[in-house]
């Protein structure tokens, strides 16, 4: 897929044609959506970061690096995660048992393209918040 670097009208349709379920022909939703849903939620963002600056982590240092985060909603997102394929579950066989988490080529891949995002959001978060209060 090509990178849209000005977006047209033409981008919007084509992106929106793609998000529409094709009823009459049985075909499934766009992946798309449930990908963004998955991997645009506030907990995936901040684990991948958090992951992406530090590579390996266990269980624990995600849990306290990852302010405000749950041990169960940890548990939920770091499975989500690795079903896309975006970090990996490494156990070590000891007592008490070691796991590691490790982010994939594909999550390092992911983050690239977040960045970008994240970029944008820094550079324009006083007009958004100055929109806010409008």
């Amino acid at each position: 897929m090509e990178t849209i670097v000005d977006f047209t009208v033409k981008d919007a349709q084509k992106i929106t044609e793609n998000f529409l379920a094709k009823k009459e022909t049985g075909l499934p939703l766009c992946p798309v959506k449930d990908i963004m849903h998955t991997l645009g939620d506030k907990w995936s963002v901040l684990v991948m970061i958090t992951l992406g600056a530090r590579e390996t982590l266990r269980f624990n240092e995600i849990r306290h690096a990852v302010d405000g985060i749950s041990q169960k909603m940890l548990t939920v997102t770091l499975r989500e995660l690795e079903s896309f394929g975006m970090v990996t579950r490494e156990v070590f066989p000891q007592i008490p048992p070691r796991v590691e988490y490790t982010i994939t080529p594909l999550g390092r891949e992911f983050l690239s393209h977040l960045a970008g995002m994240l970029e944008w959001a820094c550079a324009n978060s006083e007009r958004i918040a100055a929109n806010r209060k409008k």
